[in-house]
């Protein structure tokens, strides 16, 4: 039995997510579970770092599996990208140990937020960034973000109501910044929000998102933030922003 990790790329614009559900066979962890269940003629499972909703993409999603084989690592890569189809592919592929967990040994996760301002709209590269034509008080959603690092109940930016695990979690920095975002072969003013932490809950980095935005509108103020975070209520905290605009940069172990 050999033990493999795999490194992914992914649009998530097709798909209904990473996770297998009963009522879809179009999520990725079923596309890829599928595939390698052909390649080696034995049902084969994959664990990935995390969750990623529908819409949302990856640069570099991590999956872990183990399969009875004597194919090498570079050679299952190979094949899988053969198959795969064209929005997934394998970036990376190793041999790990048994120990091994993709989603239970990851340390920190970094997810990446991209906006564009102004009065263009994308159109090559849209499914990658959200167009928000408001320019935003970027200052202020800086000051609100600073309430938000550290260990806290993340429960207001929770966006399963039905969740029965832990809210808690750590961020450990949120960085925003003014930045030129390409989209296509167009560049455009905009910002990039980067989200790190050991882990994220259902939605939790969109809603975080949704309500930085609210307070850049200058619908809120940046004081806001620390009732909104104590209160533990969705209802307290802004909207979800959409799926597009998010990516899964990196996973650290």
């Amino acid at each position: 039995m050999k033990h493999f990790r795999i490194t992914l790329q992914y649009d998530g614009s097709r798909y209904d997510g990473w996770q297998k559900q009963g009522n879809t066979d179009n999520t990725i962890q079923g596309k890829i579970e599928e595939l390698l269940t052909k390649l080696f003629e034995q049902k084969v499972e994959i664990q990935g770092s995390g969750r990623t909703d529908a819409g949302v993409h990856a640069l570099g999603q991590v999956a872990s599996f183990q399969v009875d084989t004597d194919i090498g690592p570079a050679k299952v890569m190979e094949k899988m990208n053969v198959f795969l189809p064209k929005d997934i592919i394998v970036t990376d592929c190793r041999l790990t140990d048994a120990r091994f967990h993709a989603r239970l040994n990851a340390k920190s996760k970094t997810y990446v937020y991209r906006i564009v301002t102004g009065d263009i709209r994308p159109v090559f590269g849209r499914q990658y960034v959200l167009w928000h034509a408001e320019q935003l008080d970027v200052t202020s959603m800086r000051k609100a973000a600073e309430y938000l690092i550290g260990e806290h109940d993340y429960k207001s930016f929770l966006g399963n109501r039905h969740y029965k695990k832990s809210t808690v979690r750590t961020i450990e920095s949120i960085t925003i910044t003014e930045d030129v975002i390409k989209a296509g072969e167009t560049e455009f003013p905009g910002i990039k929000m980067a989200f790190k932490g050991n882990g994220f809950l259902p939605n939790m980095v969109r809603i975080l998102t949704g309500t930085l935005l609210e307070i850049g509108e200058g619908k809120r103020k940046s004081e806001e933030m620390e009732g909104v975070l104590s209160g533990c209520d969705r209802a307290l905290a802004g909207p979800t922003a959409p799926a597009h605009g998010l990516t899964l940069l990196k996973v650290e172990y």
